[in-house]
């Protein structure tokens, strides 16, 4: 039987020539939410773009699967439909083409054949409910004109009509007030609790703590300078709100230099 969850192993990854991410050991198993903190330019982005298939993303080793199937070997499309979701930092607009097409091209897309018009309509209408969003939406340009909650909020609503088994959600916090935060964390929370969605693995990429206050991490990841450093509990998020990351670079020097003395003492055998 194949290995459940979204797994990086020794993943290592260059942007023009440059490494960015130096060896990514991570496995997000259903159910879970995993968060990756760090500070910018650690590679959080990166990670997200190249799970999802970004052609600017080059890389240089290792492996990541969905469920037991080699993601480094399909297209962005096919990524798609083996059940990856990747919410963008900046969601781009598309005047012209409304919220409704836009979902129902999408959705066949990933599951061709998989509704018929009347099915896909209540589909829709269920998610708006579970979601408490407005059925104006629908009928809006995509991002067109949206505010930065509404752009965030219409990201979770194709989260939930696509749902996938799988869902990155690159720095969802970005840019948004703290009501706007509150209710896209209620977002998220409605559909991990529903039937189709409390199946759904998360990565949740941010550099802020505050988005975990509204959508609880079973499990913390720090990543800096391309590596993960650190992962523990959500007690992980609190330190680094209290300490900010200096707390673990320091940390992880002192270990470092710990390993380095260790081999110096070593007897030579």
């Amino acid at each position: 039987m194949p290995t459940r969850g979204l797994i990086a192993r020794d993943l290592r990854v260059a942007v023009e020539n440059n490494e960015i991410l130096k060896g990514i050991d991570l496995t997000v198993e259903p159910g879970r939410v995993h968060a990756l903190m760090g500070p910018n330019g650690s590679g959080k982005s990166t990670l997200a773009f190249t799970l999802a298939g970004h052609p600017g993303y080059q890389v240089l080793g290792g492996s990541a699967t969905l469920d037991g199937e080699d993601l480094l070997a399909l297209p962005p499309d096919k990524r798609a439909k083996a059940g990856l979701f990747l919410s963008f930092q900046y969601p781009a607009a598309i005047p012209g083409v409304s919220v409704a097409n836009f979902l129902r091209t999408a959705r066949m897309s990933v599951r061709p054949e998989d509704l018929n018009p009347a099915k896909f309509r209540k589909l829709v209408f269920d998610k708006l409910d579970t979601l408490d969003m407005d059925p104006a939406f629908l009928g809006r340009y995509v991002n067109d004109g949206f505010s930065g909650g509404e752009k965030k909020r219409l990201e979770m609503l194709q989260l939930a009509i696509l749902a996938p088994k799988y869902a990155v959600l690159d720095e969802t916090d970005s840019g948004l007030d703290i009501d706007a935060l509150q209710s896209v964390g209620n977002s998220v929370n409605a559909l991990r609790e529903s039937d189709e969605g409390k199946d759904i693995g998360f990565l949740v990429i941010t550099h802020y703590p505050r988005i975990l206050k509204h959508v609880p991490a079973d499990v913390v990841h720090i990543l800096i300078d391309g590596r993960i450093v650190k992962t523990g509990g959500p007690e992980l998020a609190d330190e680094i709100e209290r300490d900010g990351y200096d707390g673990v670079r320091e940390e992880v020097a002192f270990k470092a230099a710990m390993d380095e003395f260790v081999v110096a003492k070593a007897p030579i055998v």
